[in-house]
């Protein structure tokens, strides 16, 4: 992990949080002198749940994984979070620690911002407040659908709907690299590895998907939306 700012100022970087461009020149200026940039590596951890919450961190680039861990080890992945993301949890608000763990799936760097110049600018700036409780409320509804899918979906509509996930909201593409193992695919969609490998070759089976290890190709789109709305 490295800490320098490559970045000379948030006024120039074209990967920030949205939200900062609702900020005056003297809102952006303290939040960029009280800042640093840190760098990781695929697998480290960004955020450890149950630690303390002094820092917002956004995400300038790549990909992470944002879980919670569950008992007897057992983990559960909430979301794949990319460039432009806010990292901060309700515990923040609630008893000042993480709520949930946050690890680099690619190479990541990302923007540390203390709470306390956050809270301030958030004090101070209605359009900022605003637009901070807007990613809060779009976070929220995003895991009530996760809930309602986890719990009401069948494995196949679980795992289709991720695979769409992944090809529309991230990669943007039929064919995309499959970043996580089939374990993490399993924590993604809340079943065992045994179950994502054996699905996954049923969907190929009925030329539904492509799969390696590493790769996944979306062959018929039409027929996986319908495994994952009624699945």
């Amino acid at each position: 992990m490295y800490n320098e700012n490559v970045i000379s100022s948030c006024e120039f970087c074209t990967n920030c949080w949205s939200n900062f461009r609702r900020l005056s020149s003297a809102e952006r200026d303290l939040v960029n002198n009280n800042r640093y940039e840190a760098g990781f590596k695929a697998g480290e951890i960004i955020i450890k749940q149950g630690s303390p919450a002094s820092n917002a961190i956004f995400l300038l680039s790549g990909l992470s994984k944002v879980y919670m861990e569950g008992y007897s080890g057992r983990n559960i992945i909430l979301d794949i979070a990319g460039t432009g993301t806010l990292l901060a949890g309700p515990g923040v608000h609630v008893n000042s620690r993480y709520s949930y763990s946050v690890a680099a799936i690619t190479q990541i760097k990302a923007c540390f911002i203390s709470f306390d110049v956050l809270q301030k600018v958030i004090n101070e700036n209605p359009q900022f407040a605003s637009g901070f409780i807007e990613d809060l409320s779009e976070k929220s509804f995003k895991m009530h659908q996760k809930v309602i899918s986890l719990t009401q979906k069948k494995m196949h509509g679980r795992l289709a709907e991720a695979l769409l996930n992944f090809s529309d909201n991230i990669f943007h593409s039929e064919k995309f690299e499959m970043l996580l193992s089939r374990q993490e695919l399993g924590e993604l969609t809340n079943m065992a590895k045994e179950s994502v490998v054996r699905i996954l070759g049923e969907l190929e089976d009925e030329k539904i998907i492509q799969a390696t290890p590493r790769s996944v190709n979306i062959l018929d789109r039409d027929k996986l939306r319908i495994i994952s709305e009624k699945g």
